[in-house]
């Protein structure tokens, strides 16, 4: 008899436990509508901004292999350079226009026109073409003889220790800026310095056959 109370007793507690859930969430069944709806607002909410970021990484995507197939064939097709220049601008990747736009000229031998171009660059963010841009501007100078603007601009960089910039061809360009200014002993020092740092690198290698020749010159 006892056991048939005990069990009575259990499952009238189990029917009470569940009545006061139930009483419980009727009574916060608001309070519960809201939460659900919030966090059916913040999935949506990520889900789009996901889609959104797909979708502008897409057209950054688009808009880099443009401009370098625009800039690979500009020699063969004139037409190209109104082209990239209407590309040109400030988002993240149409900057590198710019910088296209720059070394075209500069190989050209017109100057001031690559300078034009790399100073609309503006100085955010600080990325890999904020950097391609400063180094562009020290071998600008360099062809302009302005070699103090030029050692100045490779210094910032360098002591900036950027991560996002090869920081030997920047150095390799200072040496080069040091060379044509007359201080054989200043450029002398920065290649031996490429080839002990950057061994492995383009600039490395180049660097040696810079420190080579200056050694048998001085």
């Amino acid at each position: 008899m006892k056991r048939v109370e005990r069990r009575q007793l259990k499952e009238d507690e189990f029917v009470s436990g569940i009545n006061a859930v139930l009483q419980f969430l009727k009574a916060r069944r608001k309070e519960f509508i809201l939460v659900a709806a919030g966090l059916a607002a913040v999935v949506l909410i990520v889900i789009g901004l996901t889609a959104l970021r797909n979708r502008s990484l897409r057209k950054e995507s688009r808009v880099v292999s443009e401009i370098v197939a625009l800039r690979a064939e500009i020699s063969q097709k004139p037409e190209n350079l109104a082209m990239l220049e209407k590309l040109a601008g400030n988002g993240k990747f149409e900057r590198m226009a710019y910088i296209e736009l720059a070394t075209y000229w500069l190989e050209k031998g017109e100057i001031d026109k690559a300078e034009k171009q790399v100073l609309r660059i503006k100085s955010t963010p600080k990325d890999f073409l904020y950097y391609g841009a400063q180094d562009l501007l020290g071998q600008i100078a360099v062809k302009k003889k302005d070699f103090a603007a030029a050692l100045e601009i490779f210094r910032k960089v360098e002591e900036s220790k950027t991560s996002v910039y090869p920081l030997d061809a920047i150095l390799y360009h200072k040496g080069e800026a040091l060379e044509l200014k007359g201080d054989r002993q200043g450029a002398l020092a920065v290649f031996k310095q490429i080839q002990d740092e950057y061994g492995q690198t383009y600039y490395g290698y180049e660097a040696a056959l810079k420190a080579s020749r200056l050694g048998v010159a001085k």
